[in-house]
């Protein structure tokens, strides 16, 4: 910290639709700004920090995904005689800088200086939808495309799915649905919730197109995943919808652990997953356990 001046640090939540975007993270060098993050930082430029804002981010998210609530965490340093930023002002600030549109920062709260958006993180849960009954993805509703996978069947065995994503509850080896370039030291997850359910009617469809096209929501929670692990369990539970799986043949890829079987090789596309909330213990906020 420099002389004069004063440190502190913060947690924003942040939301964004990923389709304009090489995924959260910033892309440094001389490539233009295409990651969440660049257009973060580039509006706390503004803010006139004594040192550089950099956010620390809770969930990395590939290209193409989306987030309902991301986390990250802040320091700023302000002159000795300028007091630190409100929450609400900091909110604020960000906003009324942020470049891009399809990003906004929710809430923010003031953390201790030892705080970590990362690894204090304590749950993290995923939305995944998809629709059917739509027998090219240019029949999918312009207001739904990049916010779904469109299958072509007409209707998936949710039952059988329900079925099979129990199988993913409880601790284990997720080996089987780790993607190459994975940077955890342990394969080994506990994931809290598997399910999948029917939508609501979409908002933005047609009464004469709501008679073909249904939505469905998967959802899982941990406290954290392996590299692309709920888009590979995502991918496995549509072939059990579609019937190219039997559910305990979910359980027997989970037990071999191995990457590169026939059916680990599918990964649902990156543009019907949306981070839907990162939980901090003591904390309030959007999706944040009080």
């Amino acid at each position: 910290m420099g002389p004069g001046s004063v440190r502190a640090r913060y947690l924003v939540y942040f939301q964004y639709l990923g389709t304009d975007f090489n995924g959260v993270a910033a892309v440094r060098g001389v490539q233009r700004a295409v990651g969440v993050q660049n257009y973060l930082e580039e509006a706390a430029e503004r803010l006139n920090s004594v040192v550089p804002v950099k956010f620390t981010i809770s969930s990395r998210t590939d290209a193409g995904v989306h987030a309902l609530s991301n986390a990250a965490h802040l320091d700023i340093q302000r002159r000795s005689d300028r007091p630190p930023f409100s929450p609400e002002v900091l909110t604020e600030a960000l906003n009324t800088h942020l470049k891009h549109p399809a990003i906004r920062v929710l809430q923010a709260f003031r953390v201790p200086s030892h705080f970590h958006a990362r690894h204090a993180a304590i749950s993290r849960t995923y939305l995944y939808r998809l629709a059917t009954g739509c027998p090219r993805p240019d029949r999918l509703p312009v207001f739904e495309r990049n916010r779904c996978w469109a299958l072509q069947a007409d209707c998936l065995d949710v039952a059988a799915m329900q079925e099979a994503a129990q199988h993913f509850l409880g601790t284990h080896d997720f080996s089987a649905f780790q993607s190459a370039g994975s940077p955890a030291a342990s394969p080994v997850r506990t994931v809290r919730q598997a399910s999948v359910s029917p939508d609501p009617t979409s908002p933005f469809i047609l009464p004469e197109e709501s008679r073909r096209l249904q939505f469905w929501s998967l959802e899982f929670e941990s406290q954290s995943f392996l590299y692309k692990q709920v888009r590979r369990m995502t991918a496995v539970l549509v072939a059990v919808g579609l019937g190219a799986l039997m559910p305990a043949q979910v359980k027997a890829i989970l037990d071999s652990r191995d990457p590169l079987g026939k059916h680990q090789s599918r990964v649902a596309p990156a543009h019907g997953l949306f981070l839907k909330s990162v939980l901090y213990e003591g904390l309030g906020g959007p999706g944040v356990c009080p």
